[in-house]
């Protein structure tokens, strides 16, 4: 890119270059309009991130799509960014404490939230009849008072690999409006006909990369954190690190931990700063193992596990479409990823070792390449997979996710009514960002 001047000018200034703000400078450019594009980072893609390791890329960060993300599909589609089918089968290893009787149980538990979701407004959790109470009440205390005790470890896995956050920490609303938003249970949790059916050619990654390819010369800034917004007589003023854009509207498309870190003038509403700090991200570790094959897969397992305690709960088969070398992916989130974090590098992957050993063989436990994204480590993120709601969070704090604050408008995939802090989120967030703008310019 080029080099970063003193002053610019644009159209719109967009803060963040993931699937949002890209997808929104897109739609901008195409409706005449200039946006300029500022980033933290060194690289596009927020929230997806494919990583160099040794004996092939992996992906670090979002990686998956599925049935009814359509914007999304659209989008790779428009790319030229193909996808193939998520590696599932043969036998998913599980460990569960009540065992299978129990996930039967968590079925029905489950069965019971879909049914309350629904009386959900898509739009609008925060105005359904029972709004108040669900969201005054947390998640945990629902699922211990629910008469299925031998439940919990199940759900709580669920939990935590849905979210990356403990029960505790959620609201029966924001879960609620969670299933809502995707339109089914088994929408958020299958791979075949769920949120993990397929993947992107060359990574996730790659739509960022195509969509910044596409800008207009010196339309995008990397290397830049946002400091301030300021809002003038005639426009904003957007200031980064030896970069000033000043611009007629600005989209503000990342994480609303991040965004609180802005110093707007003038301050917005007193609840939008609440809303800042309030929507917090999870805590995800996303542990990615070569080989130099999938063995598993002879041996007739798909590469999935599911256990309830321990560092890591949750696994794929994360192989390249080619098979050109073996990958299995592990999560820690939510207070497993916190515990994991605190223990020296070292133990930290014994302890990972240690588990993908146990439920794939002693091959499992001597990967070529080994590498970890610990994403509440990353500065420019602060954690994910997305912002979650505790207690009374979104009646609260919902109204203000994505109304304008004058003339500045807000993206990101925790803005998003349809599937919600997903890909498919963050492109639908980007583009009602975008129509926001250009209904309040008009086009030259």
């Amino acid at each position: 890119m080029d080099d970063l001047s003193r002053d610019e000018t644009a159209d719109v200034a967009v803060v963040g270059a993931g699937l949002a703000g890209l997808v929104a400078a897109r739609d901008l450019r195409r409706a005449g309009l200039r946006p300029l594009v500022i980033e933290a980072r060194d690289r596009v893609g927020g929230r997806t991130w494919t990583r160099p390791a040794p004996g092939g890329a992996v992906e670090a960060g979002g990686q998956f799509i599925g049935p009814t993300q359509d914007r999304l599909a659209a989008l790779a589609g428009d790319l030229g960014v193909a996808t193939f089918a998520t590696y599932h089968a043969g036998r998913t290893r599980i460990d569960l404490a009540g065992g299978r009787l129990a996930y039967k149980r968590a079925k029905r538990l489950l069965t019971d939230l879909e049914r309350m979701a629904l009386e959900l407004p898509p739009e609008a959790p925060w105005a359904a009849a029972h709004a108040v109470e669900w969201d005054a009440r947390p998640f945990d205390d629902w699922l211990r008072s629910s008469g299925e005790p031998d439940t919990f470890g199940v759900m709580r896995m669920v939990t935590a690999a849905v979210f990356a956050a403990e029960p505790a920490e959620l609201s029966l609303l924001h879960v609620l409006a969670y299933i809502r938003s995707a339109g089914s249970v088994d929408l958020l949790t299958e791979v075949a006909g769920g949120a993990q059916e397929r993947r992107f050619v060359g990574g996730a990654q790659e739509l960022s990369v195509r969509l910044a390819a596409a800008l207009g010369p010196g339309d995008l800034r990397l290397g830049a954190p946002v400091r301030g917004v300021r809002q003038t007589p005639d426009g904003v003023e957007v200031s980064a690190e030896d970069l000033t854009v000043r611009a007629r509207r600005a989209i503000v498309a990342v994480p609303p931990v991040l965004g609180g870190r802005i110093e707007y003038d003038p301050p917005p509403p007193a609840g939008r700063a609440d809303l800042h700090r309030r929507m917090t991200p999870g805590s995800t570790i996303k542990i990615n193992c070569l080989y130099g094959a999938p063995f598993w897969r002879d041996e007739g397992l798909s590469g999935g596990l599911m256990r309830d305690r321990g560092p890591v709960t949750v696994t794929f088969d994360n192989s390249p479409p080619d098979d050109a070398h073996g990958v299995l992916v592990a999560f820690s989130q939510g207070d497993d990823a916190r515990a994991l974090a605190r223990l020296p590098a070292g133990a930290r992957r014994a302890a990972v070792l240690e588990v993908l050993g146990r439920y794939f063989g002693e091959r499992a436990a001597r990967p070529s390449g080994y590498l970890e994204t610990d994403w509440t480590g990353e500065p420019w993120t602060r954690g994910c997979f997305g912002g979650n709601f505790g207690p009374s969070g979104w009646t609260r704090y919902g109204p203000l996710l994505r109304e304008p604050f004058d003339r500045v408008h807000w993206a990101g995939a925790e803005t998003s009514a349809v599937w919600m802090n997903y890909m498919e989120g963050a492109v639908r967030s980007g583009e009602r960002a975008a129509a926001e703008v250009i209904a309040a310019l008009g086009t030259p």
